[in-house]
């Protein structure tokens, strides 16, 4: 088992400020994926403390959190004392990790946006 960092970007999302996507906002995480690009469940348990996210966009501060779950539900956890920092993933244990996939992540605001898998690398 290893660890990936995966870069997700915002894609194109009508009806949104974002209708043509922006290169310049999304998130950098890092986490266990499976051979086949799922994150992988079991390992999540022994290196959650090593599994990692920021969130980036040109016009504010990027913020450090982690990738973190609930039962079934995954989430980027950015304050462990308050739950309403929480960005919920849309089952993110069903997406795979592969160039050109795309996620969705509810943000700050509670609007679901679009993101899509930029970069795929192993973290040595």
């Amino acid at each position: 088992m290893s660890l990936s960092r995966i870069v997700l970007r915002l894609a194109r999302n009508p009806g949104t400020e974002f209708a043509g996507g922006d290169d310049h906002r999304g998130y950098a995480l890092t986490a266990p994926l499976t051979e086949d690009g799922h994150l992988d469940e079991n390992a999540f348990s022994k290196v959650k403390g090593e599994c990692s996210v920021r969130r980036f966009a040109p016009d504010e501060d990027a913020v450090d959190g982690r990738l973190n779950r609930r039962g079934a539900r995954w989430f980027f956890d950015y304050d462990n004392t308050d739950d309403t920092d929480d960005e919920p993933l849309h089952r993110l244990g069903e997406h795979r990790f592969a160039l050109g996939e795309y996620v969705t992540v509810t943000d700050e605001d509670g609007r679901p946006l679009t993101y899509k898998v930029m970069e795929v690398t192993p973290v040595q």
